[in-house]
C-alpha cells in the first residue's frame, strides 16, 4: 500500500527524530545542575549557564530557581531535602547521570545532597568558591545581615538553637569555640562527623555516597573576599591561632571521614586556584569556566 504524502513526511520525521535521539544519547553531554549561593537567585547564574551552552551546545542545564534571596537563609537541611526531591527526576531521566555545580552556599548544599543520597547520579561535583569546611570571617554578606556585630561575637548567636535557624549558622566554624560548634552546628559538624550531639550517629553510607563521585573539583582563590578562609573552598579551615590548616593535614582527611582521601588517592580530587577573582565574579568570569569547569562537563 502506498502511504499518503503527509504520512510519508510524518514517518520521515519520526525516523529522523529517533536517529537524532540515538546520536544525542551516544555523543551528547551529560545534563548539568547548577545551584546559586546565599542571597542569590537562579537568574544570577545566567552567565555560567550561557558559558556551558556555548561550550557544549545542546547541553541540558537545570538552574535551580529555589530558595532565592532571603529564602536562602533557611536551614540547610530543609534546603537539601527539598532540592533532593526536586532533582531526583532530573537524575533519573539521565541514563548516564548528571554533573552538579554549586556556587558558594550552593556548593555546601550540593555536598550535603550527595553525602546523604544513597541513589544520587552525580558524576562530577564542582564546588565554585564554596565554604565547604565552614565560614569564619567578616564579609559583605554578614555586614548586610548583622551590621553591628563582629566575627568574634557571632558564635553567641550562631551557637544557639535560634542561630541554627539561619543557614549561615549551620556552617559557622569558630576555631575558638570548637566545643560549642560541635554541640550546636546542625549541618557542617554532622557532615564532617565533628558533632558532639548526643543523639547523632554518623552514617557510613555518607562516605560511600561521596566516594561514588567520579570527580570532585574545588575552585577558589586568595582574592575571593567573602569565603573566610578562602581555602575553605578546598576543605581547609582555621585552627585556634587562625592559621589556615590545609585539607590534607585535617583529621577529616586523614580518617577519610567522607571519602576525601580515597578520592585523592585515585586521582579524583582536583583543586583549581585562581587569583584576582572576587567572590561575586566566579560564575561570571569565562576564564574561570574555561580553566576550572569546562574540562569536567563531558
Amino acid at each position: 500500500m502506498i502511504l499518503d504524502p503527509w504520512r510519508n513526511r510524518l514517518w520521515s520525521y519520526i525516523t529522523c527524530l529517533m536517529i537524532t535521539m540515538q546520536v544525542t544519547k551516544v555523543h551528547g553531554y551529560k545534563p548539568v545542575i547548577i545551584l546559586h549561593g546565599i542571597l542569590d537567585a537562579a537568574a544570577d547564574l545566567k552567565h555560567l549557564e550561557n558559558f556551558i551552552k556555548k561550550a557544549h551546545p545542546g547541553t541540558v542545564v537545570y538552574s535551580l530557581d529555589v530558595y532565592d534571596h532571603y529564602a536562602s537563609l533557611n536551614p540547610l537541611w530543609d534546603q537539601v531535602e527539598y532540592i533532593k526531591n526536586l532533582t531526583k527526576s532530573m537524575m533519573d531521566s539521565s541514563e548516564d547521570g548528571v554533573h552538579f555545580i554549586g556556587y558558594s552556599q550552593g556548593g555546601l548544599i550540593g555536598r550535603g545532597l550527595i553525602q546523604t543520597s544513597n541513589e544520587h547520579k552525580v558524576n562530577n561535583f564542582i564546588a565554585l568558591s564554596s565554604p565547604l569546611n565552614g565560614q569564619f570571617g567578616d564579609t559583605s554578606y554578614l555586614n548586610a545581615l548583622f551590621p553591628s556585630t563582629y566575627k568574634e561575637k557571632l558564635y553567641e548567636l550562631f551557637y544557639s538553637h535560634y542561630g541554627q535557624r539561619w543557614s549561615i549558622g549551620n556552617y559557622w566554624k569558630d576555631p575558638h569555640h570548637k566545643k560549642l560548634y560541635g554541640l550546636y552546628s546542625s549541618y557542617l559538624a554532622l557532615l564532617n562527623n565533628e558533632s558532639l550531639k548526643s543523639d547523632f550517629s554518623y552514617q557510613n553510607s555518607w562516605q560511600r555516597n561521596f566516594q561514588r563521585l567520579n570527580n570532585v573539583v574545588l575552585i577558589g582563590g586568595p582574592d575571593d573576599g567573602v569565603i573566610s578562609p578562602w581555602q575553605s573552598a578546598q576543605f581547609a579551615c582555621y585552627n585556634e591561632r587562625e592559621d589556615v590548616v590545609p585539607m590534607r593535614n585535617l583529621q577529616i582527611y586523614k580518617d577519610d571521614v567522607f571519602g576525601l582521601k580515597s578520592l585523592d588517592r585515585r586521582g579524583s580530587l582536583h583543586e583549581c586556584t585562581m587569583a584576582n577573582v572576587h567572590h561575586i565574579y566566579w560564575h561570571r568570569t569565562e576564564a574561570v569556566f574555561k580553566k576550572c569547569i569546562e574540562p569536567w562537563l563531558t
